[in-house]
């Protein structure tokens, strides 16, 4: 291999680094770290480890997934406000994203399967629905971030059931009270993000009909969600704190 050619490798790495948005996996990875924090005692170090790689997996998923569909629906534009997106920007094809969310996928699937065997029919329950509401995000004509509602599931998968989950496969009931406070503060850490995020894309989101939370309800209530949010998380941090330090 020559240097060029070293260096056209690096920066194709670099490219799909980039595409994954690596900042956003934070949300994904904490409702799994909390969960392992706010558990008494972790029964596997194995299973928390192939826990993270699939919620992280089923994130970047969801991402690519969503810059596919945002971009055959006109809702990407080149020099778009935020982070930019490799197809509107013409870095990679179609072709190249969908082999992209294949890759995803399996790693989803490989991993999942340990934690069926791991958890049983409940953590079989969350893998699977939690692939079809990567898909539902963006991906039909009835997409969950184009009814306002995304953030309902935004709360519920990148919070409490990722969490609950989490404490679940060490060998904790489902409905673990620290787990569900812990989680809700992720939740709703995440659901701010994308409000935040919605709020940015206005204009965009509103002109080719993509009825996110604030284009549906309007702006001021985009910021009452997001003050909800932010007064919320610190309760619920409370009670989390309050029940780990009883147990």
């Amino acid at each position: 291999m020559t240097p060029y050619e070293g260096q056209l490798d690096i920066l194709f790495t670099m490219k799909w680094l980039r595409i994954i948005r690596p900042q956003t996996l934070f949300a994904s990875f904490c409702p799994v770290a909390v969960g392992c924090l706010v558990v008494p005692q972790m029964n596997s170090y194995l299973t928390a480890i192939i826990t993270l790689i699939s919620a992280l997996s089923l994130q970047i998923l969801s991402n690519l997934i969503n810059d596919y569909y945002d971009f055959i629906r006109g809702a990407d534009k080149p020099n778009r406000r935020g982070f930019k997106r490799a197809l509107a920007e013409g870095e990679v094809t179609t072709h190249q994203m969908q082999i992209a969310c294949l890759i995803a996928l399996g790693v989803a699937v490989l991993t999942g399967l340990y934690l069926v065997i791991v958890g049983g029919l409940v953590i079989l329950l969350i893998g699977l629905s939690a692939i079809l509401f990567a898909w539902l995000y963006t991906a039909t004509s009835h997409s969950l971030s184009y009814l306002g509602i995304a953030d309902i599931f935004v709360y519920l998968y990148y919070g409490v059931i990722a969490t609950l989950g989490t404490a679940y496969l060490q060998g904790y009931p489902f409905f673990y009270p620290p787990a569900f406070w812990a989680g809700s503060v992720c939740g709703l850490i995440s659901m701010c993000v994308l409000i935040i995020n919605n709020l940015r894309d206005y204009d965009d989101d509103k002109r080719v009909g993509k009825k996110t939370f604030p284009v549906r309800f309007g702006v001021r209530a985009g910021q009452g969600g997001m003050l909800c949010c932010i007064l919320l998380a610190p309760f619920c941090a409370y009670k989390a704190f309050g029940y780990s330090c009883t147990t």
